[in-house]
């Protein structure tokens, strides 16, 4: 797409971020409800001593609940805990509820999702940063060596009848209009797709109508989970790409090395759709892009998580007609619902049947555009489940930004639901 493309392909994640941001915002701004530390909600309000003026009370009321007396109010410090394989201990944290009040504070209060941004683009960009500094130091010798794990992967293919990477992409050459599509569906719609998928979950599991999350069988913990199971697939591939770096198949016929590692490599013919089709993205093709990561796939490792999410995502078997709007981050008490399943089985095929389609899709575009191999792709679920699976590691990051959160003066919202036990 040439220089269009440089343009218009950020632009369209800013747009993306940008309108996730306005979807999720707090539509009632002043109701939001903080989630619980570790003090219990007291049954009743301090009781307040009265004057002779009926408005003394109301006064002292406002006085209290005024940005200036919260700062006071909280505490300075707060408990975190820091788990990992059975191991357990308590820190201290700076509590940044003090300043739920600062203008920047009130500002992601009220627009929440750009607490999303910022995890989005830190983890994005971190990420790239890893790959750019590895494909800087790319020698010849990580070439030859990417190489041979290729190779090596094919043959290991072959050895358990899984080789059908050629077949897939010749049948798909025939069919140039299906083709051309493919190549754009690899080159475009993986980290839109997430994006997207990323507010579509954070509207459903935070920010519905008050009548729906009132009954909803989800809470905003399912999005968050998600988000670190996605995180923490970057740094395993990382960390995979970095120790195993792999060509991926279309760079195996543009190899000239001689001798008959180079003449095998040639010999498959496998051809770089995307290039040669002038539909390569922006985010893929960069002097800093490393093009040796082909082990594992994100891009299937993402769309696989997607994927099992959409299929397996707690439904709610009834229709809301309120258009009232609860707070992204609000603490609605869960409440069961005994309507009719007739709904909820549809909704439930209809999202079996996405949660398929979309991994489905994405396989079938980096294996027609011989991005990567199918070991690849079973590789890249296998890392995003291991991620969903412990995803909570990422819990102890938390101690950092407090700090870091204390430091800016700043307090995130939370979205946490509220226990009815805690009023009692």
């Amino acid at each position: 797409m040439g220089g269009i493309g440089a343009i218009a392909e950020p632009f369209v994640v800013i747009a993306l971020l940008l309108s996730g941001t306005w979807i999720n915002r707090d539509f009632e701004p002043g109701r939001i409800k903080w989630s619980r530390d570790n003090r219990k909600v007291p049954k009743e309000p301090r009781k307040v001593e009265r004057s002779g003026d009926l408005n003394d009370h109301e006064d002292v009321e406002s006085r209290v609940t005024s940005p200036s007396m919260l700062i006071t109010r909280e505490p300075e410090w707060r408990r975190r805990s820091l788990k990992i394989w059975g191991i357990r201990k308590e820190v201290t944290t700076p509590n940044t509820r003090r300043f739920k009040g600062y203008f920047l504070s009130r500002l992601l209060q009220r627009f929440p999702f750009l607490v999303e941004c910022w995890y989005w683009a830190l983890i994005y960009w971190i990420y790239q940063l890893g790959r750019a500094i590895t494909a800087v130091w790319i020698v010849e010798g990580a070439t030859h060596t990417a190489q041979e794990h290729a190779l090596q992967v094919i043959a290991a293919e072959e050895r358990i009848h899984m080789f059908y990477e050629l077949p897939i992409q010749h049948f798909f050459i025939k069919n140039q209009f299906i083709m051309t599509w493919l190549n754009r569906t690899y080159s475009f719609i993986h980290i839109p797709g997430s994006i997207a998928f990323l507010i579509w979950l954070f509207y459903y599991t935070s920010t519905r109508s008050c009548k729906e999350m009132e009954k909803s069988v989800v809470t905003p913990s399912l999005y968050e989970s998600r988000r670190r199971a996605m995180a923490l697939s970057n740094l395993l591939a990382f960390l995979v790409f970095t120790t195993w770096p792999c060509m991926p198949p279309r760079l195996l016929s543009a190899d000239t090395s001689q001798g008959k590692i180079g003449e095998l490599a040639r010999s498959y013919g496998f051809v770089d759709t995307v290039h040669t089709g002038d539909a390569a993205s922006v985010w893929t093709d960069n002097r800093f892009t490393n093009k040796l990561a082909a082990m594992p796939s994100l891009h299937f490792g993402y769309a696989f998580l997607i994927g099992l999410t959409l299929a397996t995502i707690p439904l709610d078997p009834f229709q809301s007609s309120s258009s009232k709007r609860c707070p992204p981050h609000s603490n609605t008490p869960q409440q069961p619902n005994s309507l009719k399943t007739s709904s909820l089985s549809r909704k439930r095929m209809f999202s079996i049947i996405l949660g398929i389609l979309y991994p489905s899709l994405i396989l079938t575009a980096i294996i027609a555009t011989a991005n990567h191999f199918i070991l690849d792709a079973v590789i890249g679920a296998i890392v995003c489940g291991a991620a969903w699976w412990a995803n909570d590691l990422l819990l102890n990051l938390l101690v950092i930004e407090d700090w870091f959160l204390w430091l800016v003066r700043i307090h995130k919202p939370e979205r946490t639901v509220l226990e009815i036990a805690d009023l009692n």
